[in-house]
């Protein structure tokens, strides 16, 4: 048997460098520094936009910011890098020439947890990775599953592109475990359940989760990526070290998943996955929709019977056809996980959806807001703009390369008014504003007293961007909070003139 402090020996005295100063960069250069590395970590910019990532180090990192310094590489041992980070940026490419290994941080994360399982596999644990990706409702499906697994008394650890770094959940847990470094009993769940993005796709070597889900493909991150192709080949890479004991999770309704299914998945010289699917549209094996019903079809399961039905849609708290999606994806990785119906089921009446994925925002003389910020990509707007009619919508932000003519159909059908904000708001107008009401507005605030002017009782106010943040927030989560608190000032300054109003009467 491996012993893990022989597999986890590889990171002692080792010099390593991070790249990249956030959430993923500081979890990863904890996790190396507690694991007897000597870790720098590295950031282009300066020490003072840093200085909430910085407190967090330990002691024993060091830090360089403002740059990133060719001699820092040129004696590293290894060189792990956060997702942020291209892959392809010259540094690295001059490491990769002198044989220096570059592994990303959800690499890392991987090399760590199968080192500690080679030793739980003596103590029969047998912890496995669920990887869930796609360009659309990762995060909701991610906590979805683990929900589930949860609600059904498995043991489990939550991490990756949903926010939490899976570096830093595995040091904390180990911290909690035995006070130091890397602990024993918390390193050993049962499923680690992780959100990945095509980022960290990127720059894997070994990482082969035992299920993996493909939710979706559209264009996104064109800004990063050469064409679609590129991005696709970046996202189905989360099966490319599975053999056929692990399984896959397919949106059979998915024109890009089509093609993937057909190119990738059906070479005789390759051992493949197990492949299963769920549709709103038709009968699969896997989990589908029917007549409002979603069925369960998995003979190979240990199931009460191999084809039944699950739930209903309107049982469902969370809704939206995305969100159906989300819930034919989640249920049918949990069920492949060993995840019993009746957990699933609980869970799905229950759980309420995620904050800035059409989260309601509150209303305002009869008007719904709900924040979608978390909608960075024309794939998510369309998913959203088919849950409402009569919507006032607010877009734009930092342009990703993202082609907005495919929304003219809905917003034609769907949007009384389009109000533009960011530094896409020209490229956004010049492909939609023929098509309906369009106005120009400064900043969030002004977004939001437009679409109050433009809006009547029972129409909704939609925050979905279809861009990214960062040219006006400091993410998609601050711009999702400062929309709800200017929702929450718009309502208690129009309840507060509609009293002065009605006391003028008397």
């Amino acid at each position: 048997m491996i012993q893990v402090e022989d597999k986890l020996n590889i990171f002692k005295d080792k010099n390593i460098v991070v790249v990249g100063l956030a959430r993923s960069g500081t979890g990863a250069a904890n996790l190396l520094s507690s694991l007897g590395a000597g870790v720098t970590i590295t950031d282009s910019k300066s020490g003072n936009s840093l200085a909430t990532y910085i407190e967090k180090l330990l002691p024993s990192v060091k830090v360089v910011t403002g740059g990133n310094p060719p001699e820092i590489f040129d004696s590293a041992d290894m060189v792990v890098i956060s997702p942020g980070v291209p892959s392809t940026a010259p540094a690295l490419e001059r490491a990769r020439v002198k044989g220096i290994p570059v592994i990303g941080e959800l690499e890392l994360a991987y090399q760590v947890i199968r080192g500690k399982r080679q030793e739980a596999k003596g103590k029969g644990q047998k912890p496995a990775f669920i990887g869930i990706t796609g360009t659309n409702g990762k995060s909701t499906t991610t906590m979805l599953v683990d929900l589930m697994m949860k609600e059904a008394g498995f043991k489990t650890l939550l991490g990756g592109n949903i926010g939490i770094a899976l570096t830093e959940e595995i040091l904390k847990k180990g911290a909690r475990g035995k006070g130091q470094g890397v602990g024993e009993e918390d390193m050993s769940p049962d499923y680690v359940v992780a959100e990945i993005s095509s980022f960290q796709l990127e720059t894997i070597h070994e990482f082969r989760p035992q299920v993996a889900a493909i939710l979706n493909i559209t264009p996104d991150h064109l800004d990063r990526y050469k064409n679609m192709e590129e991005y696709v080949d970046a996202k189905v890479r989360i099966f490319e070290n599975q053999t056929r004991e692990d399984f896959l999770v397919l949106n059979a309704d998915d024109p890009e998943l089509e093609k993937v299914r057909s190119e990738k998945l059906e070479v005789g010289s390759k051992e493949l996955p197990e492949t299963i699917y769920f549709s709103r549209r038709k009968e699969v094996k896997g989990v589908y929709l029917k007549e409002g019903m979603i069925y369960c079809n998995l003979s190979h399961v240990s199931l009460p019977t191999s084809h039944f039905p699950l739930i209903s849609q309107n049982e469902i708290k969370i809704q939206g056809v995305h969100n159906v999606e989300n819930a034919m994806a989640a249920s049918l990785t949990a069920l492949i996980a060993g995840c019993p119906p009746e957990s699933i089921i609980n869970v799905l009446r229950d759980f309420p959806g995620l904050e800035h994925r059409l989260e309601f925002a509150g209303e305002v003389n009869g008007i719904r807001f709900i924040n979608d910020s978390k909608g960075t990509n024309v794939g998510a707007v369309l998913k959203s703009l088919e849950g409402f009619d009569n919507v006032i919508l607010i877009m734009g932000g930092l342009d990703k390369g993202s082609d907005f003519s495919l929304l003219k159909d809905l917003v034609r059908q769907r949007v009384k008014a389009l109000i533009l904000i960011g530094k896409a708001k020209d490229r956004i107008a010049e492909a939609l504003g023929g098509i309906t009401e369009t106005l120009i507005a400064d900043d969030l605030q002004a977004a939001v007293d437009l679409s109050l002017s433009k809006a009547s009782a029972g129409d909704t106010v939609l925050l979905s961007p279809g861009c990214a943040s960062f040219d006006m927030f400091q993410d998609f989560e601050d711009r999702g909070r400062k929309f709800k608190e200017t929702v929450r000032l718009a309502g208690a300054t129009r309840r507060v003139a509609r009293t002065e109003k009605i006391n003028d009467k008397h």
